[in-house]
């Protein structure tokens, strides 16, 4: 089978290596679609650790930093008893880059680390499940602390991550959810995607937005964007509770005027519970993660596809293993 290696920053091959066997408890999953987490691939390939303060060292794991997959089950190791060959899944975490990734035409996976996916979509709308899990952890614990139903939400950032939110905030019932981006066409899609309003997060407008307790303020906002400038404008524009779910690479102030009526929260727990909360938003349709994909392409592609990442000229790039 062929599989994806990051050899040193700027260099990887798509090499010829032996198919893998699942063993007591895991699956072998035939990779259909993978999609880029964009900065996980931008870091990983640029040779810049994703996280300040860790190293990384080469050649990277085999099919790594790959860990959005959608496939079909090829083979079930013993005692797999809740799915079969021949089921189609998506994995909902990421097991960490010491283990095999999906940048490969087949993986091995424990069991519990897939689930059931509609087999009427196509793979690359269900690759982006593990990003929706992450994403359902902070939404699930911020309706811990304050209902999104009838609330008014904001989402920072529309990236894939803010993409998602809009759509996981509306089905929670938030009555209105306003996107803030510089990027016309992530704006133009998170209108698409349901947004009520979305504002050029460089304009005048986005300066003007209302602050907390005044008309047309935010109740609830999710940062996807991980700057201290844009987690600070959040707490100023929002009443009550402010998700951080961006990558935090620098320090962050927290207001004195946010003193004893904001809350900040971090990701609750991502286990199969939340991974089957998202499974039912997109069986019911209130989940669309078909519209992140920007372009399918072979494996042999990585680097053109990491390089319309950095150029911000997708959104997501979904690989397609078995077309390598």
């Amino acid at each position: 089978m062929k599989a994806l290696q990051i050899n040193n920053p700027g260099d990887f091959d798509v090499k010829e290596v032996p198919m893998p066997t699942p063993g007591p408890g895991e699956i072998l999953l035939r990779v259909l679609a993978v999609t880029t987490c964009p900065h996980w691939d931008m870091h990983i390939l640029g040779g810049e650790p994703m996280f300040p303060g860790t190293e990384l060292h080469y050649p990277y794991t085999l099919g790594q930093p790959g860990h959005e997959a959608c496939g079909d089950i090829a083979a079930v190791g013993e005692g797999v008893t809740r799915l079969a060959a021949g089921d189609r899944v998506a994995s909902w975490i990421d097991p960490g880059h010491d283990k095999p990734g999906c940048y490969a035409q087949y993986v091995v996976k424990p069991a519990e680390h897939v689930i059931h996916v509609p087999a009427e979509l196509p793979p690359e709308a269900c690759a982006p499940f593990e990003l929706a899990t992450c994403a359902a952890a902070f939404l699930v614990q911020v309706e811990r602390i304050e209902t999104i139903q009838g609330k008014r939400v904001g989402v920072f950032g529309l990236g894939p991550a803010g993409l998602v939110f809009i759509q996981l905030a509306l089905a929670a019932g938030a009555v209105e959810v306003v996107g803030f981006d510089p990027l016309p066409e992530r704006r133009t899609l998170a209108t698409q995607l349901g947004a009520a309003k979305v504002i050029d997060a460089a304009s005048p407008e986005a300066e003007a937005f209302p602050r907390c307790f005044t008309p047309g303020c935010l109740d609830i906002a999710f940062d996807c964007v991980g700057a201290p400038a844009v987690a600070r404008r959040a707490m100023e524009v929002t009443n009550h509770v402010v998700s951080l779910f961006a990558v935090q690479r620098e320090p962050y102030v927290f207001e004195q005027h946010c003193w004893g009526r904001m809350t900040l929260t971090a990701r609750g727990p991502q286990d199969f519970s939340t991974a089957e909360y998202v499974a039912k938003r997109l069986t019911e349709g209130k989940l669309d993660l078909g519209p992140l994909v920007t372009r399918k392409m072979p494996l042999q592609d990585y680097a053109q596809g990491v390089e319309l990442l950095r150029k911000r000229e997708a959104t997501k790039i979904a690989f397609m293993p078995q077309e390598s």
